[in-house]
């Protein structure tokens, strides 16, 4: 999210929206402890962009933390609650319940979420990347996850590849979900083709970047993959745990065992891309 509000901000286009930024951050500063001008400016720009776009879509308009508070919970809390107050000083009356928090999918991450979700606002655990964290965050009551289908680093390393895609993670979640009734939704992040959209046709939401918007738009647009919710084989992703809302050191002792490791590595980087 970070990423993509960067790339939108560096347009030309909102260099009027960043300097109307900076100057209430500098109004703003005082009502706030612990975050720096700099800090604040980002999440004002970030929330007006949100804002512009909100009265041409339906549902949640979606803003994230710093990922530097990824593994601070309270730090976490605080700086989620400030976008809260962000938008209701931006747009009073803007109604709270549109408002969605993305938090990385960290242990301390979640239990952000968990605090959040209890006291109204909505979440999305982001950067995920194992059943384990998908399981958890179906427990603290998240609104969403974003499983990255790829890496988050094949969109800034030219000629990277994920030998890795988690299309199939994506779809063991949804049926994981579905099998015990939570209210989770899924919404993949970190798509690269039309193909793995078609794959993952039938998934609950999902993110598509612009450039591939318009080439779906395209009359020569059609399927050439079949979507992964419509095989009669189930993906062999297992389910080794499950509950670890209440046993921490289990949660990271299967995260930190996923793909021997390969998805703690991916998280730690999804964080530096992400900052």
């Amino acid at each position: 999210m970070k990423a993509i509000a960067y790339g939108e901000l560096s347009k030309p286009e909102h260099l009027g929206l960043i300097r109307t930024s900076i100057s209430d951050a500098k109004d703003l500063l005082p009502r706030f402890t612990g975050v720096t001008l700099e800090e604040l400016a980002v999440e004002i720009a970030m929330v007006r962009l949100a804002l512009k776009i909100a009265p041409h879509i339906r549902g949640h308009v979606h803003v994230q933390t710093n990922p530097y508070h990824s593994y601070s919970t309270e730090s976490t809390i605080v700086n989620a609650l400030r976008i809260v107050q962000l938008f209701q000083h931006l747009q009073p009356g803007f109604e709270q319940s549109r408002i969605c928090i993305k938090i990385p999918s960290t242990w301390e991450g979640m239990m952000a979420c968990r605090a959040l979700e209890m006291a109204g606002v909505r979440t999305l655990a982001t950067t995920l990347f194992t059943m384990s964290q998908a399981i958890l965050a179906a427990e603290v009551g998240c609104t969403y996850i974003a499983p990255y289908v790829n890496q988050l680093k094949v969109h800034f390393e030219p000629g990277f590849t994920d030998p890795n895609k988690l299309l199939p993670l994506c779809v063991s979640i949804q049926k994981h979900y579905k099998s015990i009734n939570a209210k989770t939704k899924v919404l993949p992040a970190s798509l690269t083709s039309t193909d793995e959209i078609y794959a993952l046709a039938g998934v609950d939401h999902i993110t598509i970047a612009p450039y591939l918007l318009q080439q779906l738009s395209q009359p020569s647009s059609v399927p050439h993959t079949e979507s992964l919710f419509d095989s009669d084989v189930p993906p062999a992703i297992s389910v080794a745990q499950e509950s670890f809302v209440n046993d921490e050191s289990a949660y990271r002792i299967a995260f930190t065992r996923d793909l021997h490791g390969a998805s703690e590595e991916k998280l730690t980087q999804a964080s530096l891309d992400e900052g």
